[in-house]
């Protein structure tokens, strides 16, 4: 058992499966919250100081620094930590990279696709390349599935779908065109080739840290080309100018993020939060695949996510009585959503592996008495 699944254990904390906000690892909210009245001995807290002193300016730096480190994020790429969630991007993106007259291509695998493409569109002309709804956005296509995509301003892609628990596996091949990716559901929960795309962007508060931050990691190159005379606030360029200070920034959001990124460099960097992820969903999807059918996984085998299990029961009455038997012994937001229906654990990198164990045996005991 890990020092995370002892605290958890010892605090009288649920089990919290929200698909996000999100499970925050102990040891970073313990160090919060001793540094919350006086960090690092400047008589403040990170919630007061400005974002132009040097104390913020060292933490920012170091988020940023760590950040590469894990990700060995190559030296002609910026990072950005902005606010508006990941959600704010769908426009963003759109308003900087497609010009008039270009075209943007998505490729649709599920709910947030879905939103990427509808925000775009209100900016531009953009269409989907390939789509998975008409089979109920159950599997990720494979890159050789997508057509050639030359001509287009980008392409877009969502790596993880929270709602339907449906992730691509691998890191997409050359399309054609600039590929830009919302990885704000599995960041640093597996490697990644930060070098396979143009453009990343992550909302913080699945496996990062608080709401209110997002990250945007982008070839300096391709920021180079976005259109210029759009208003400061949603223009990449002035961002990336400013080094993410053009105003006041989510200061908070970011220092707890950097705990969190120095907490996954001292457990393992990447390649531990990976083989953790993958033992913690094994013994959910276990316990799918061991009921004889009792529960179902929504998700074709490859393609289910590591962070987000979506299953379901034999009927809605079941359903309820299995939330309920769930709510009672502290394993906490495991409704599924309207879309999909049934269930979803959410067991982001922080998520301890006793929760998981806790739910296969529950979902065990379920089926024998229903």
């Amino acid at each position: 058992m890990s020092a995370t699944d002892i605290s958890a254990t010892k605090t009288g904390r649920i089990f919290n499966f929200s698909a996000g906000p999100s499970t925050l690892p102990i040891e970073v909210l313990e160090q919060a919250q001793r540094d919350l009245l006086n960090y690092d001995g400047s008589g403040m807290s990170v919630m007061e100081m400005s974002h132009r002193s040097a104390p913020f300016e060292s933490i920012i730096n170091r988020a940023e620094a760590d950040l590469r480190a894990l990700l060995a994020i190559p030296d002609d790429y910026s990072v950005l930590f902005l606010q508006g969630g990941a959600s704010l991007q769908f426009s963003m993106i759109a308003m900087n990279f497609l010009a008039e007259g270009q075209e943007a291509g998505y490729i649709v695998t599920g709910a947030w696709g879905e939103k990427a493409l509808e925000s775009a569109q209100l900016e531009g002309s953009a269409k989907e390349v390939h789509s998975q709804k008409e089979g109920g956005y159950k599997k990720a296509p494979s890159w050789a599935e997508i057509p050639d995509c030359r001509g287009l301003a980008y392409v877009h892609c969502t790596s993880n779908e929270t709602i339907q628990g449906v992730e691509f596996s691998s890191d997409p091949s050359p399309l054609g065109a600039p590929i830009i990716c919302d990885m704000s559901s599995d960041i640093l929960s597996r490697p990644v080739h930060v070098s396979a795309y143009d453009l990343i962007y992550a909302g913080a508060q699945k496996n990062m840290g608080p709401a209110g931050l997002v990250v945007v990691i982008a070839k300096k190159s391709f920021l180079a080309g976005a259109k210029s005379g759009l208003g400061p606030m949603l223009d990449y360029k002035v961002q990336d100018k400013n080094k993410s200070l053009y105003n006041t920034p989510p200061c908070w959001s970011i220092y707890v993020t950097g705990l969190v990124f120095q907490h996954l460099l001292s457990t393992g960097g990447i390649s531990g939060a990976e083989a953790r992820n993958r033992a913690k969903a094994k013994v959910i999807y276990d316990a799918i695949d061991q009921s004889d059918g009792f529960f179902k996984g929504h998700a074709e085998v490859g393609s289910r996510s590591l962070m987000n299990i979506t299953f379901t029961l034999p009927s809605d009455e079941l359903t309820s009585q299995f939330i309920k038997a769930c709510d009672q012994t502290q394993l906490d937001g495991l409704k599924g959503h309207r879309s999909v229906g049934g269930c979803r654990a959410s067991v982001y990198n922080a998520f301890p592996r006793e929760g998981c164990d806790r739910l296969a045996e529950l979902m065990a005991d379920f089926r024998k008495s229903h």
